[in-house]
């Protein structure tokens, strides 16, 4: 049986949410999965850091009521944040990056990517930044220092459409895809269709915990830009960056549109779509689009994501699944991390034999 030591850099939602998960269910991976994972150290801004090489306990992280700094109170801890010295030297086998995105640069996300890649660690992340800024050159870092990059839930949290497009669909030919990858600026557009006005809708989304206090790179088109330009890059074999794709938000959309394209039997969908021509160029776009009722996208409500891969042998395979939320992302890391073991254990046993 395997014991995976992890770090955790940021402890918010969905890092906090994997504590959980281990707290309650460690042995029944233990059992059908062939590994437990053990923290050996947490960085957060606001939590401070702490490092113990003999792991901490999860469920002790996950219920203390910890007061800004509180890190500090614990054996090996300090009230202040300190991702790299917990990346580069705390005993840790694997990275679990799961701090904001940096819609500019991806930083400090893909220098905390960075070390751990440069000091033989292994990363799974949910952060869009690295992976839209830089995949090529994380990915080459793992490889040469035979470690694992992986980042399932950069695009729909823990529906698995990076893995399913290219492990089941390898041989389907993927050309192009469009989908909506914002849970936020989709609640948004549904509360218009009941018949709120923009500005009302965005408050009840963050009245109810979807869009943030600054909900612009929700309902301008920014964050469902860096996903398009991952899948673009990672099931279209582009190499694009975030400012080659073309982006307009929901915000100028009048409650007039919305009733016009009721009464035209559609409704208004934030697009993040890419195509691949002939000659291997891709193209990609984030728009809102007026889709027919009749259209797999068209139905796609409330807070939930979806993608509609277009192939040569299939046609058109949609993913549909949860977009957000603590749990659904904190799986989309455990998934991260079995894909890693699985990994592992394969060239165990190429090894042996």
């Amino acid at each position: 049986m395997t014991v995976y030591r992890i770090a955790l850099i940021g402890f918010g939602g969905v890092n906090r949410a994997l504590a959980e998960l281990i707290a309650a269910k460690n042995q029944l991976w233990e059992r059908d999965l062939g590994f437990r994972l053990n923290i050996v150290a947490v960085s957060d801004l606001y939590f401070g850091s702490v490092i113990s090489p003999n792991g901490l306990d999860a469920k002790t992280l996950v219920e203390a009521n910890f007061a800004k700094g509180g890190f500090g109170q614990l054996s090996g801890g300090s009230s202040e944040a300190d991702n790299e010295t917990i990346i580069k030297n705390a005993p840790a086998d694997i990275i679990v990056e799961a701090t904001f995105t940096n819609p500019k640069d991806g930083e400090p996300a893909v220098s905390h990517c960075r070390w751990a890649l440069q000091t033989g660690k292994h990363v799974v992340t949910t952060n869009k930044g690295p992976v839209a800024f830089a995949a090529q050159e994380l990915k080459a870092l793992a490889k040469a220092n035979g470690v694992g990059f992986e980042y399932e839930g950069s695009v729909m949290s823990g529906t698995p459409v990076i893995r399913m497009a290219e492990k089941t669909l390898a041989a389907a030919e993927v050309n192009g895809f469009e989908g909506i990858l914002n849970g936020t600026s989709n609640f948004v557009l549904g509360r218009m269709e009941g018949g709120l006005d923009f500005a009302s809708a965005v408050k009840e989304a963050q009245q109810l915990g979807y869009a943030e206090a600054d909900p612009t790179a929700d309902v301008e088109g920014f964050d469902v830009r860096l996903k398009v330009v991952i899948l673009a890059n990672e099931l279209l074999g582009a190499n694009l960056k975030p400012e080659d794709v073309t982006c307009k938000g929901i915000s100028n959309l009048s409650p007039a549109d919305i009733e016009a394209a009721a009464k035209a039997h559609s409704r208004w969908k934030l697009i993040g779509s890419a195509v691949r021509s002939d000659d291997g160029r891709v193209a990609c776009s984030v728009s809102p689009k007026q889709l027919s009722l009749d259209h797999p996208l068209a139905g796609v409500n409330g807070a939930t994501n979806a993608v509609s891969l277009n192939t040569e042998l299939l046609g058109s395979v949609t993913i549909t699944g949860p977009g957000a939320g603590r749990i659904e992302t904190a799986y989309a890391l455990l998934s991260d991390i079995v894909a890693i073991h699985n990994a592992h254990s394969s060239v165990t046993a190429k090894e042996a034999a």
